[in-house]
């Protein structure tokens, strides 16, 4: 089984934290744009052809800021070109200040079945200070819109003025209007994005202050009733992203439109970020892929184990040794010792505690080295 994903770049604004393809003063070129993304497709069919994918996320940008007609067309496409299975997870990602009950109806009439919607805090003020164009108001709202089918919720943590007290009023706000799974990511400010400088200026909670508030959402999401599955990812039970899940078992996607990125047959490629280049490309009758590379053994391996721990599962043992032969925990005893306080094995599992998780990094680098 495989994934498709497909970038709308196109958004109302770009928030103070975005690094992604996304281009707020080129919406008018969202037809053509998706014209070429159908035409992209048909280019993939034939060597793709012998690929069943489960799973097809439309991501951004803000692919709800486009018309809900072309979302449409897009999945139509999707159907038309791959083998998509019946009853794959398909999901679009929206702004809660872009969605209405037409969209969502054409969404749900065209076979979408799973939504992300982008909350991030549910303090308006916050909102407005990392140029969301939405407010409390409006996610309440679409919520209600959703009222019964699946939908996840993005929470973010460590924005400025940002306290414990108001990630748990946001992990309540989501978990209480009916999402069936939140994602939970710490802010990564980005060198060339406006929330740069607030970071730089000592402005925004430290790393401490940011882990407290991680604690403190791990904590209300589990008395909630959500499980942690992944570092960043929490549910109720069987409402895993399936999507999510295929990226960090090291499955195989195809990536659509502007930088997006794909990983077939052990070849990873990625498109122009360039929408101008995308367009000359597309229509040109020719590929929009920058760069490409054959991902070696050895970094099949440390992709896997880097993958894995970042899971609350961990390294399936068994796994590894069908996948790469031999026996990890003798191959890796030096780095098993050196992180035995954070690690735990459990039968055929290799996992980072559930108190480390949060600062896995610090822990999977030595298995990286």
């Amino acid at each position: 089984m495989a994934g498709i994903y497909v970038h709308i770049p196109f958004c109302k604004s770009k928030c103070t934290y975005c690094d992604f393809a996304s281009f707020p003063d080129k919406i008018g070129f969202a037809e053509s744009y998706m014209a070429c993304v159908y035409r992209e497709m048909a280019k993939r069919k034939n060597e793709l052809k012998n690929y069943k994918f489960n799973t097809l996320y439309i991501g951004g940008g803000t692919p709800s800021v486009v018309d809900e007609n072309y979302i449409a067309m897009l999945v139509a496409a999707a159907r038309k070109n791959f083998n998509l299975d019946e009853d794959a997870e398909i999901t679009i990602e929206m702004n809660p200040g872009t969605v209405s009950e037409k969209k969502i109806k054409t969404y749900l009439n065209c076979g979408i079945n799973r939504f992300s919607v982008g909350l991030q805090t549910a303090v308006d003020g916050q909102l407005r200070e990392i140029g969301r164009v939405h407010d409390l108001k409006q996610f309440l709202q679409c919520a209600k819109l959703l009222k019964g089918k699946n939908f996840s919720v993005d929470v973010m943590l460590g924005l400025k003025n940002q306290t414990v007290d108001d990630v748990i009023k946001t992990v309540e706000t989501a978990a209480y209007s009916g999402a069936k799974h939140i994602s939970v990511y710490a802010l990564s400010p980005e060198d060339g994005t406006p929330i740069y400088s607030d970071y730089l200026n000592g402005e925004l909670p430290d790393g401490d202050e940011v882990a407290a508030m991680y604690a403190a959402a791990y904590a209300k999401l589990k008395e909630l009733g959500f499980t942690r599955y992944e570092v960043s990812n929490f549910c109720k039970k069987g409402f895993e992203s399936r999507h999510n899940l295929n990226y960090w078992k090291r499955g195989e996607y195809i990536g659509f439109g502007v930088a997006a990125s794909s990983c077939i047959n052990d070849v990873r490629f990625t498109n122009t970020f360039n929408l101008d280049e995308y367009f000359k490309c597309i229509l040109s009758d020719n590929f929009a892929v920058i760069s490409s590379e054959k991902v070696d053994e050895a970094g099949r391996e440390e992709e896997y184990v880097m993958l894995a721990l970042r899971t609350a599962a961990g390294i399936n043992l068994k796994e590894y040794a069908n996948l790469f032969g031999g026996d990890f925990l003798k191959k890796y005893s030096v780095q098993i010792e050196k992180v035995r306080e954070y690690i735990e094995i459990n039968g055929d599992f290799l996992k980072i505690k559930d108190e480390y998780l949060f600062v896995q990094n610090q822990i999977i680098v030595e298995f990286l080295d």
